[in-house]
């Protein structure tokens, strides 16, 4: 196990900045405070976005009445009746950060590779909005994407789900919400997902500290969306404690080799092959969480990227 020298250099900036007392760990700031940095810090590591045709600003009705923020990604105008295919997106950051913003040149990047539409969701953020109101928020996101369909040009059979960290793990819980719907996507994206956050595992201790996310930060995280401590055992929270169905969409799973999150990821993996789903398991050698980003520090970035928009391309190709 080796980190990726670009990425141990970036690591090793973030390092001094602690150590200068200029940056803190995220859960030594408050909600606001780590939203800001989280913000900031997405503009270091990405090299900036592709130029689109399409990206609008909307709001999504949901159950209790109010509107989300969302944002709509397309090379192509939209147009009723264009039947494109469409990935609805859910962004990272532990249920209290993370935004449109910190993950907009990675929609914009997917929505150019895989020629899709892509529509990012932002959710409703802890602690202002505790379990489950984020996962509530994406099951309602979905139903207006399928419902809006026809509207934004896009075709209801032709629709991926996909999310990095807590994203991926909304993302996959959705998924098996959807089992018995009426339309079904045809594949699920999990970037380094959030699968477990009842336990421990030898991949939080072992990467605990200096590997970007950190388990104090996990912890945190955690704390900040629960009500109380059970609800990390409801398999909206932790969706490796789930039953599966083994009609649930199948699965591109993409894991970082140096993350917290990399033992949960794989472990999710052997639990949905053991029920029959169909897994697509890539660990990228030497990267930490949240690699996905880091197009102006990795190559990774950018390879990792166009293999999810190749399986996009081929599931939405399927007859």
């Amino acid at each position: 196990m080796s980190l990726n020298p670009d990425i141990a250099a970036f690591l090793q900036l973030v390092g001094n900045g602690r150590a200068s007392g200029k940056r803190v760990g995220m859960h030594e700031l408050s909600p606001e405070q780590a939203r800001e940095q989280f913000d900031q810090s997405s503009l270091l590591m990405d090299a900036g976005g592709e130029e689109l045709e399409v990206v609008e600003e909307l709001q999504l009705p949901v159950r209790d009445g109010s509107l989300l923020n969302a944002r709509i990604y397309s090379n192509h105008a939209l147009q009723a009746g264009a039947g494109r295919p469409a990935l609805l997106y859910f962004h990272g950051g532990g249920y209290v950060v993370g935004s449109l913003d910190s993950h907009d040149s990675l929609c914009r990047a997917l929505a150019s590779m895989a020629d899709c539409v892509v529509l990012s969701v932002a959710y409703r953020l802890a602690p202002e909005f505790r379990f489950p109101t984020a996962a509530d928020d994406a099951q309602d996101a979905w139903d207006w994407l399928v419902a809006s369909a026809a509207d934004l040009g896009i075709d209801a059979a032709r629709l991926a789900i996909a999310g990095d960290s807590v994203g991926g793990s909304l993302a996959t819980v959705l998924a098996a919400q959807l089992v018995s719907a009426p339309v079904q996507p045809r594949l699920q994206v999990l970037i380094y997902p959030v699968t477990d956050a009842s336990r421990s595992t030898p991949s939080i201790e072992r990467f605990a500290e200096g590997y970007l996310l950190e388990k104090e930060s996990l912890n945190w995280f955690y704390n900040h969306y629960q009500r109380e401590a059970g609800d990390r055992l409801d398999p909206r929270f932790s969706p490796l404690l789930a039953e599966v169905s083994a009609d649930v969409a199948p699965v591109l799973l993409v894991l970082a080799e140096c993350d917290p999150l990399h033992d949960e990821g794989v472990a999710y993996a052997r639990h949905l092959q053991a029920a029959g789903v169909a897994v697509e398991l890539n660990v990228y050698e030497g990267m930490t969480h949240d690699f996905m980003r880091m197009g102006a520090i990795v190559d990774e970035a950018e390879e990792a990227q166009q293999h999810i928009a190749e399986r996009l391309v081929e599931v939405f190709a399927a007859g």
